[in-house]
């Protein structure tokens, strides 16, 4: 029963309220207990006349607060609810709940589910049997969407709540079709409450009548009252494959047009789930596409696996990157004499543009390339002098390197170990005055080659080349062959690597084939297989391996899950059969391919209008539904509570300690709030100084509570919530340690802050000022140097030397080397010298740039969201040593240092 905004689930028992005049009554005549009295001897009463005896009544204002707790136990019992079916369809009848469970509901989807169960509600209530239609496909067979049997709304429930979205769009058309064969079973009209994306999934013409959701919502309104759910002020958003370019990573967004301008975060992923970088893409007001490039060093973009726009989650905000977004390093060098990079002579020259688009390329000596890392050595006719050089070179290929050498004159004369078969003494001429042979074309490459399936242009012929000597294994190591069966490329396996030869020249003096896109496609080949890459082909099947659910995360493959044949990778779409994720050859090292589903989405376009007469409401727009049962049981216990207190100061046994005691409650209910003034000095936290800019200072704290967590964990210590700080407008007195994330914004403190500062630092505070630029972070904060002069230029800082082995920072809880990493690694990091004896010789200042709060942070899912780099965990638990070891030197100062002085003490104490 519903009366107004007021409803009630046990509506009967609203029939116990005529019974409050007798209530009335009852306590009215009823006298209140006896007080007891204690009077003289029963002679002194013995001659007293006998007056007349009238019951005293119930006073008035407690005969009132007796009635008042019985009306609210009358009401609690009926179970008033507060706006009941708020949420639900209008209308009577059976109910059909539709819920569109495709990409784009996934980024709000608990607000749909609360809608959902808001109608579920309803119908409970009012007896009503319900039915839910998922728009979106969930077999792998092509079954169409149906709609349940009718059941009550309780036996729904829990198929509600079991259902999640899908990794690919809504078959409107499909569930229409299955909406005709449920009807045909349930010949009756029904209400309907839609729940929709907002977003028309028609491929191709505008939205329209003949859109599926018109057809959906027109079919809906014919079988009964409609009421559409959505969310109006949500932009459905599709991240595209990124474009990768020379230098970046252009990024590309659609959405559903926003009548506000704004900007939407798109963060770059490791496999591991950390982030590396972070893109702002801006949309302005009622455009529908953003663009925006994400700029990253080679060593940094080639880790990146996954971009997803920031807080939103759905299959379409994800995008996988596979190889066909990586760049490798490709170090090349040529003959010792000068003119390698000569126009259309030099050996490097066609080199450098046939891999510009595909790799980063790098020149120098041997050991400048190899000290940084390097997928790809390409030798143009360079022979590998014996020594150091070719030491280093036999090391790095056999961890994995791969060493692309060419031919020539001077490989021909002076051949080395590192080639992949013996070459015989001189050159072979196919062609000229001298020769009876002519020049040779390109046979077909084999099947096993990694070169399989690249054309071989007829134009392409070798005049000169170099032989291998026939051997037993020399067509197993020959990847390519000229017409007459002679290796025209040969490798061979090394340790973890691998050494690939062109027996010709990297330029046209021997062959026409640096003049060819077959030589693009033949060095791209091999720069691929450097990183492991099995270049799958053909009709070779990519099996599921991990695929995405429909809020963007990845997990195991579904059971319906099929394998893609890599000849029609490119042009499958996701759906049941083959989810968005990543698919390729079992076992360890095969290839990943990235199925993503952006990539085959057209652009997000709003819904058509829904019929004349359906009623619009939008997901969270309307207040939830609220059970006032317990509310007033609640208020009726109190009011009884203060029955019975009035009711024992009537009779004379609520003394003084029970009044005191009745004021306890009272006392507890302030102990809170003066617990919460005072709350700072009661636990020890670690401050940081705010910056203004949100995004560090989100970094900070996430890092700060990553450090406490771990200190409680492993230490006695009790850290708690670390706490934000403004120098001279907060006090500092409660802090042992304050951490300043330096920016190139940061701005200069005033003479306050500088005042609150310098006292902290002369009474034992430690400030430890991190610029986030050192080392491996180069060039990460921008101007944070030039910040920090401007910002310690009034701070009384000691002069400063570099963390020495024995410092105690390395040895107050765990054993560290001096360099201290953080989520960057190789800077310098200051400390104050040991000679000066104030606050003994503990430093009031740490001056670093390693970013050690990126490298503790940690973030809702209790996962590190940001990469250690150069990366490794063994660096990241350094990091968090380093913390532990700070936190110690904060709180007990040289504490550790003094105990090399406990023997030359106790040797005194024992003279």
């Amino acid at each position: 029963m519903s009366l107004g905004p007021i409803g009630f689930v046990v509506p009967w028992l609203l029939l116990a309220l005529p019974a409050l005049p007798l209530i009335w009554w009852l306590l009215r005549v009823t006298p209140p207990a006896p007080r007891r009295q204690a009077f003289p001897a029963l002679r002194l009463l013995r001659d007293l006349p006998a007056a007349e005896e009238t019951p005293a009544r119930t006073p008035w204002w407690l005969l009132l607060l007796r009635l008042a707790a019985a009306a609210l136990i009358i009401l609690g019992l009926a179970r008033p609810v507060w706006a009941p079916g708020g949420g639900g369809a209008q209308g009577e009848g059976p109910l059909l709940l539709v819920v569109d469970d495709g990409w784009a509901s996934g980024a709000d989807w608990a607000a749909r589910m609360a809608a959902a169960q808001a109608a579920l509600d309803g119908a409970a209530r009012d007896g009503r049997r319900v039915a839910l239609l998922a728009t979106a496909p969930a077999q792998a067979d092509g079954t169409p969407p149906t709609p349940t049997a009718l059941m009550p709304a309780e036996a729904l429930r829990a198929r509600l709540t079991a259902l999640r979205p899908k990794p690919w769009a809504p078959d409107r058309a499909a569930a229409l079709s299955g909406l005709a064969l449920w009807r045909q079973a349930n010949p009756g009209g029904f209400t309907s409450l839609y729940i929709a994306d907002g977003v028309e999934h028609q491929a191709e013409g505008p939205a329209s009548s003949a859109s599926g959701f018109s057809a959906l919502a027109r079919t809906l309104a014919e079988a009964g009252p409609l009421t559409l759910a959505e969310a109006p002020a949500h932009a459905a958003r599709v991240l595209l494959p990124p474009r990768a370019e020379p230098e970046r990573l252009h990024l590309a967004l659609r959405q559903t047009p926003a009548p506000l301008a704004g900007e939407v975060a798109v963060l770059a992923r490791t496999g591991d789930g950390r982030a590396l970088a972070r893109a702002t893409i801006p949309v302005a007001a009622g455009a529908s596409a953003g663009e925006a490039t994400l700029d990253l060093p080679l060593e940094i973009r080639n880790q990146i696996t996954r971009l997803e726009i920031e807080g939103e989650d759905s299959a379409a905000a994800a995008v996988l990157l596979d190889e066909r977004f990586r760049r490798r390093p490709v170090g090349m060098i040529g003959p010792a004499e000068q003119g390698g990079n000569t126009p259309l002579l030099g050996p490097l020259y066609y080199l450098e543009r046939a891999l510009a688009l595909s790799a980063e390329l790098r020149q120098g000596s041997v050991a400048q390339l190899l000290a940084r890392q390097l997928s790809v050595l390409v030798l143009a006719d360079r022979p590998v002098a014996e020594g150091q050089e070719r030491a280093a070179l036999t090391r790095w290929v056999e961890q994995g390197g791969t060493l692309l050498r060419f031919a020539g004159p001077r490989l021909a004369e002076n051949p080395d170990p590192l080639l992949p078969v013996r070459l015989r003494a001189g050159e072979r001429q196919l062609g000229g005055a001298l020769s009876w042979e002519k020049p040779q074309g390109l046979a077909p490459f084999a099947e096993s080659s990694p070169f399989a399936g690249l054309a071989v242009p007829a134009e392409v012929a070798v005049s000169t080349q170099v032989l291998a000597e026939p051997g037993p294994q020399l067509s197993d190591r020959t990847w390519a062959r000229l017409a007459d069966g002679t290796p025209l490329v040969t490798a061979v396996t090394r340790g973890a690597g691998r050494i690939v030869l062109f027996h010709v020249t990297a330029n046209a003096d021997w062959s026409d084939l640096p003049l060819s896109g077959l030589f693009i496609g033949m060095l791209q080949r091999v720069v691929a297989l450097s990183s492991g890459v099995a270049g799958a082909e053909g009709e070779a099947p990519l099996a599921p391996l991990e695929t995405m659910d429909g809020f963007g995360r990845l997990g195991p493959a579904p059971g319906g899950a099929g394998a893609i044949l890599a000849s029609r990778f490119a042009a499958t779409a996701p759906g049941p059969r083959h989810p968005p994720g990543w698919y390729g050859l079992p076992g360890e090292g095969g290839e990943r391919r990235a199925l993503n589903l952006s990539a085959s989405l057209p652009a997000p376009r709003p819904l058509a209008a829904p019929p004349p007469g359906t009623v619009r409401q939008a997901i969270g727009g309307v207040p939830a539904e609220r059970d006032l049962g317990p509310w007033l049981l609640a208020a009726a216990l109190v009011l009884l509570a203060v029955d019975l207190l009035l009711s024992l100061a009537q009779r004379g046994l609520l003394g003084r300690g029970a009044r005191l005691a009745a004021l306890l409650p009272l006392l507890w209910l302030a102990t809170p709030a003066q617990a919460q003034e005072a709350g700072l000095p009661l636990a020890t936290r670690i401050g940081y100084v705010t910056t203004g800019d949100t995004a560090v200072d989100e970094v900070v704290r996430q890092g700060l509570t990553g450090l406490s967590d771990y200190v409680n964990r492993r230490t006695a210590a009790a850290l708690a919530e670390p706490l934000a700080v403004r120098p001279g407008q907060d006090d500092l007195s409660f802090l042992p340690l304050l951490y300043w994330a330096v920016t190139g914004e940061s701005p200069d403190p005033d003479a306050g802050a500088l005042a609150a500062l310098n006292e902290f630092m002369r009474n034992g505070g430690i400030i430890l000022f991190d610029t986030r630029d050192e080392g491996s972070g180069e060039g990460f904060s921008p101007g944070a140097r030039e910040a920090l002069r401007r910002i310690t230029r009034g701070l009384a800082i000691p002069p400063l030397t570099p963390v020495a082995p024995e410092h105690v920072l390395t040895r107050s809880f765990y054993l560290l080397p001096p360099d201290l990493p953080g989520r960057f690694a190789g800077g310098q990091v200051w400390v104050s010298r040991q000679e000066d004896r104030a606050n003994d010789s503990v430093t009031p200042v740490i001056i670093g740039g390693h970013d050690w709060a990126g490298a503790w942070a940690v973030d809702a899912r209790g996962q590190n969201p940001y990469a250690v780099i150069p990366g490794g965990a063994r660096q990241r638990t350094l990091a968090y040593r380093f913390g532990v070891n700070l936190v110690m030197y904060a709180l007990t100062g040289n504490y550790k240092g003094d105990q090399v002085h406990v023997p030359a003490i106790l040797e005194r104490l024992g003279n």
